[in-house]
């Protein structure tokens, strides 16, 4: 087969991919790399012209402050306008959202209605933000969510307007017309299968793809210091409940001088990332997660404990009994006292290390995972 993926957030599509290649299958990704992670792309719609010159950045700042308008989005919906003749005749094309080519909607409806027109299947995968997921968390029926902070705080909503962009009429409009053109919806975890579901939309859950040839494991070794590792994106802080893992790190560098070592960095490059955290022991992902999501995953392949999403509803689904990652929650206390354990008890941390790479193996082994997007994607019509 001959697949198109359009959009890349967080390396899912590349694993993906290295798995559709491995299979004998023909993969392209058309996207931006997503900003500052720099993510592989074949076919890239990255803002050049008005990112790269003093000029014309100077600008594009102009437009967007006094005219509001964002030249960068436009120039993003240009560029894929400009390889469209090559973006055809492919048999499944799978947008990673309904906004996975970042330009203006209208904009984003027209090219979506030729690439709907020139190829064979479209699919829609919901792994991020998207207009049904954003609608239900404001319901706020759930323990919490990424959108707590704002439902507590409504004086915060200036950053959530990347979310909350999904309630607009025009952002909801594409939405509907992308799900009018898709044969299926497709979720990556539980944190979009619920609201979705919950939301009336019928929907198959794939597990991302990690691939593990490349993430190799690790045994941890913790005869010196227990280093743990923070890395901020500033732009979804908030929304991953960072500031509860600033302070509990606060509290345990002071309890635990002479065990622990904390590494704090703040919107890096993807590559940068991962060669900071290699030497990590605990990765603090998230607090906000029912699941895990792909950084998550990651480190978790590597046999790096990780708190992020790990909720009941999770063990549930997988039928697992003992712990593969901490379930992270917003309360400081609950998080030192998840900390301290592992610190004081360094034979659990290795335990939980190897358990979590079994479990990626088990669930989340890029070319399973790549095999039931291929029987999903036939049996689809």
């Amino acid at each position: 087969m001959k697949i198109l993926l359009i959009g890349e957030y967080s390396r899912l599509h590349n694993s993906l991919k290295e798995g559709l290649k491995l299979l004998g299958h023909d993969a392209y990704i058309i996207g931006d790399g997503d900003h500052f992670k720099k993510f592989d792309v074949d076919f890239s719609v990255r803002p050049f012209f008005f990112t790269n010159y003093w000029l014309t950045r100077k600008f594009s700042g102009f437009c967007s402050k006094i005219l509001s308008i964002d030249l960068m989005k436009l120039e993003r919906g240009i560029r894929f306008y400009l390889f469209l003749p090559q973006l055809r005749n492919f048999d499944i094309v799978q947008l990673i959202n309904s906004d996975a080519i970042e330009t203006y909607p209208f904009f984003s409806k027209h090219l979506f209605k030729k690439i709907f027109s020139q190829n064979k299947k479209a699919i829609l995968l919901v792994c991020g933000d998207e207009t049904p997921v954003i609608d239900y968390l404001l319901k706020n029926e759930l323990r919490y969510s990424i959108l707590t902070p704002l439902l507590y705080n409504p004086k915060l909503k200036k950053e959530f307007l990347y979310s909350l962009k999904y309630t607009q009429k025009n952002y909801r409009n594409l939405f509907e017309f992308v799900t009018k053109n898709v044969l299926k919806i497709v979720t990556s975890d539980l944190d979009y299968k619920i609201p979705m579901e919950k939301m009336g939309f019928q929907t198959c859950l794939i597990p991302n793809p990690v691939n593990t040839n490349k993430l190799k494991f690790k045994h941890l070794e913790t005869s010196e210091k227990i280093i743990i590792f923070l890395g901020i994106n500033t732009g979804s802080s908030i929304k991953k409940g960072t500031v509860y893992f600033e302070k509990a790190l606060e509290i345990i560098s002071k309890k635990y001088p002479q065990k622990v070592e904390t590494i704090i960095t703040r919107s890096i490059p993807y590559n940068e990332y991962i060669a900071i955290y290699n030497k990590a022991h605990i990765l603090l992902d998230q607090v906000y997660g029912y699941d895990q999501g792909y950084n998550a995953l990651e480190a978790m392949a590597k046999g790096k404990v990780v708190f992020t999403g790990a909720e009941t509803e999770f063990m549930n689904y997988y039928k697992l009994t003992d712990r593969v990652c901490i379930n992270a929650i917003p309360d400081v206390d609950h998080l030192v006292k998840e900390l301290s354990f592992l610190i004081e008890n360094p034979a659990e941390l290795i335990a939980i290390g190897k358990r979590a790479r079994i479990f990626i193996e088990t669930e989340h082994e890029y070319i399973k995972i790549t095999q039931k997007y291929i029987q999903m994607w036939e049996t689809t019509f």
